[in-house]
């Protein structure tokens, strides 16, 4: 009997943590539902937004972040690099709808463990998830192959490598719409920073009107 409580003591303490970010509660019990049924894993929270995210993620330091790209109209892939720094044990899991090669590859870029569709979320979920817990990098095979035909067809444009997180962060921002003052102030940094930031884009990506900007962030999906 002693064994038996020592040995449900050591699977509850080596349980995996999960925090599901999803704007449909639908699709977030979908995911409860399946990642419950292994019992490797226990779901500690959900959230609906970008910023119930990072709250989400810095109170609970989750092993694992399974996020859909967009939330409320918001893109999420900007926030990876914060989401990272509020817990960095914490490994992303991208869940999504959005089948360009370009949203999985800006994703994979500033810092997401793993891509999976939400079509594909029945069948890999769990081992999806199990395998970025694990320090490995999950792409689904046949986003992979998207991947790899779309850089087979573009020949030298790896922009995306090019450019930070934190480049790519100013990038979407700016192509919102927003201020070099009002980035500077999302970002806690100084307009100087911002600045700097912006000349680096423009010198790596050859942006400089606000269109070229959108365009150049709609690439690299940060537009959601």
């Amino acid at each position: 009997m002693n064994a038996d409580r020592v040995e449900q003591g050591v699977e509850a303490v080596s349980r995996l943590s999960v925090v599901i970010a999803d704007d449909h509660p639908v699709v977030r019990a979908g995911m409860r539902a399946l990642l419950s049924r292994d019992q490797s894993f226990e779901v500690v929270a959900e959230s609906s937004t970008v910023p119930e995210t990072v709250q989400a993620v810095a109170e609970q330091q989750p092993s694992v972040l399974v996020l859909d790209l967009t939330m409320a109209g918001q893109s999420s892939l900007p926030s990876i690099p914060d989401l990272i720094a509020a817990s960095p044990g914490t490994r992303i899991l991208i869940l999504t709808m959005q089948e360009d090669p370009a949203f999985a590859r800006a994703a994979l870029r500033i810092g997401a463990a793993g891509y999976l569709l939400k079509e594909a979320a029945a069948e890999e979920l769990v081992g999806a998830a199990r395998q970025v817990a694990r320090g490995a990098v999950y792409l689904q095979p046949a986003m992979g192959a998207r991947l790899a035909i779309a850089d087979a067809g573009a020949p030298g444009t790896d922009g995306d490598a090019v450019l930070t997180a934190r480049e790519l962060q100013v990038l979407s921002l700016l192509a919102l719409g927003h201020t070099n003052q009002e980035v500077a102030r999302r970002l806690y940094v100084s307009v100087r920073t911002v600045e700097t930031h912006r000349a680096g884009i423009r010198d790596k990506l050859g942006t400089e009107t606000r269109a070229e900007l959108v365009a150049a962030a709609r690439e690299r999906g940060l537009l959601g």
